[in-house]
């Protein structure tokens, strides 16, 4: 069945349409990562060019992500619904719009790789000399770089690696499938260049997956509850805490009256008066938040808000339940019918239907609803990721590095947030191939199968073209793979390691849900009680989510 061929003006049309929203898209993802740092950075410690590198970090997160919807839409574009290409995508098109996609990955993870191992931490180690007043330029510039030298020789290190490590894995029993999947592999190309660069980014990944983990399963539970549970009323607060301060001016009036016929207070009684004071100044500070707050314009008008807050929290843990049953159904799936772990747990086709899996296919009869619903995915799983940073904080282990507060953020923290949101967003593709691997691989391509019909009215048997959606089994050269999922193919034992990390995502989510749903609502000003570098008049966060 031959294709009708489209006319040139109308596939020039649609490239120029496709181009101006990606335009569009630039301009808005600039937009908002200006408004996200400025919105947290603090207004006393503000410096040039930490901001401009934490919206620049955060812009090419955003971009990297926004990156494969187009991957999937330029494969399934490039066919029509009854299997065939269209007249304009012959060979040569196609494949120089996949090396176009492929280039654009590649540009866009080099300079993450330079983000994250040389710009990203000269910033960081050149302000942190700042905060001593005695070093001058030159001696931050040289410190900064002597620290930054060691994640230069780390990068080093992993595209040496990368250029070395050999890509083929031990056969398996079914070796007709393995073949069609090495293909697969070797179709990216025998670069030893590009195999360097995909070896160090599959590396960030797996640093990525250990984030997604920590703050992103967390923030799925916790930013859905946070908005349905809502804030303590400012003034209820302020009534308990005008109690407090009672409370401890009684006790300090108590320990000094200890002292009025001039004798000397013990050393108990000394330190205790000193605590109480300082708890007393946390008190009055807490006071002076709270009636700012109660009497704030802002208060009422999130409080006419508080139907809305609901109805998102509601819409966020649908689209979370969604999520983690995908996941789980996707993963069981991976266990009971994949290659096994020397193939990194890869599955041909679905064989337990989860429901995004189902949804996707329903959406992709009505343009463009699946890559809507695919980039709302994607970006649910940014803000949950940025929603977990803000309410757990930065760790190192154990010890608590760095804070997020709205207006309040050091630009360190902010350095190492818009980090961990750039290999958040690196782990972000792997995790969209689990929960939908037939769409992420195929879009919604079709082939043609010629299908045998007995005839009554004609002797013998007659051909029919019948389009079949793309799987593992389709022809090579029928079916289009997205360059997503040949780059998370590249390393096998790299997919493997995703797989358990999947399974370490949802048992972080039921653990994040359950302490969530335990906690009480969150105080209006929470926060306030540990910056000790909050300043009198420094406006408070009215909410903080």
């Amino acid at each position: 069945m031959a294709a009708a061929a489209a006319p040139p003006g109308a596939a020039s049309a649609d490239l120029v349409i496709g181009w101006c929203i990606f335009g569009l898209l630039l301009l808005a993802i600039l937009a908002f990562c200006w408004i996200y740092v400025r919105k947290y950075q603090s207004q006393r410690e503000s410096e040039v060019v930490s901001t401009i590198t934490a919206i620049f970090s955060l812009a090419i997160a955003l971009i990297t992500s926004a990156l494969l919807p187009v991957d999937i839409f330029l494969v399934s574009y490039m066919k029509n619904q009854n299997g065939t290409f269209k007249g304009w995508a012959n060979a040569n098109v196609s494949r120089q719009i996949e090396d176009t996609v492929l280039y654009g990955y590649y540009t866009l993870y080099s300079v993450i790789l330079f983000c994250v191992f040389f710009w990203i931490p000269f910033v960081y180690f050149y302000y942190e000399e700042k905060d001593d007043d005695d070093t001058g330029k030159c001696t931050q510039i040289k410190t900064a770089l002597k620290y930054t030298l060691g994640f230069a020789v780390v990068c080093a290190l992993l595209l040496l690696v990368g250029a070395f490590v050999p890509l083929n894995v031990p056969n398996n029993k079914n070796s007709t499938e393995w073949e069609k999947v090495k293909f697969l592999f070797e179709e990216l190309g025998s670069s030893h260049g590009l195999a360097a660069l995909s070896f160090s980014i599959s590396s960030l990944t797996l640093i990525g997956m250990l984030a997604a983990i920590t703050y992103t399963a967390y923030g799925m539970s916790a930013l859905p509850l946070n908005l349905i549970k809502g804030t303590r009323s400012a003034a209820y607060e302020r009534l308990e805490n005008t109690e407090d301060i009672e409370e401890v001016e009684q006790h300090i009036q108590t320990i000094k009256s200890r002292s009025k016929d001039g004798r000397p207070l013990p050393g108990r009684d000394k330190r205790a008066l000193k605590q109480l004071e300082e708890r007393l100044r946390t008190l009055r500070k807490r006071e002076r938040h709270l009636e700012f707050i109660e009497n704030s314009w802002w208060t009422k008008f999130c409080g006419a808000l508080r139907p809305l807050k609901i109805i998102w929290g509601i819409f966020f843990i649908l689209v979370a339940l969604l999520f983690v049953i995908s996941l789980f159904l996707s993963n069981l799936d991976k266990a009971l019918h994949s290659a096994g772990i020397d193939s990194g747990f890869i599955i041909f086709g679905a064989n337990l239907s989860n429901p995004l899996n189902m949804l996707l296919p329903l959406l992709q009869t009505v343009f463009p609803l699946d890559y809507i619903l695919i980039t709302i995915i994607i970006m649910y799983f940014i803000f949950t990721s940025m929603a977990g940073i803000r309410n757990i904080g930065i760790w190192f282990f154990w010890i608590r590095l760095y804070k997020i507060r709205r207006g309040r953020t050091r630009p360190q923290a902010l350095l190492f947030l818009c980090m961990i949101l750039l290999l958040i967003v690196l782990h972000s593709s792997y995790m969209i191939y689990s929960l939908a691997p037939q769409y992420v691989m195929y879009g919604s391509q079709n082939y043609v199968v010629e299908s045998n019909m007995t005839s009554d009215y004609h002797k013998g048997n007659s051909t029919l073209s019948v389009p079949k959606r793309c799987d593992a089994d389709a022809p090579q050269d029928q079916c289009t793979v997205t360059r997503t999922y040949l780059f998370l193919h590249k390393f096998w034992f790299f997919s493997a390691a995703y797989y358990f990390g999947n399974w370490a995502f949802l048992g972080v989510f039921l653990i994040g849900l359950i302490v969530s749903c335990c906690k009480g609502k969150k105080s209006v000003i929470e926060g306030v009680d540990e910056d000790s570098d909050v300043s009198e008049d420094d406006e408070p966060s009215v909410y903080s989510v």
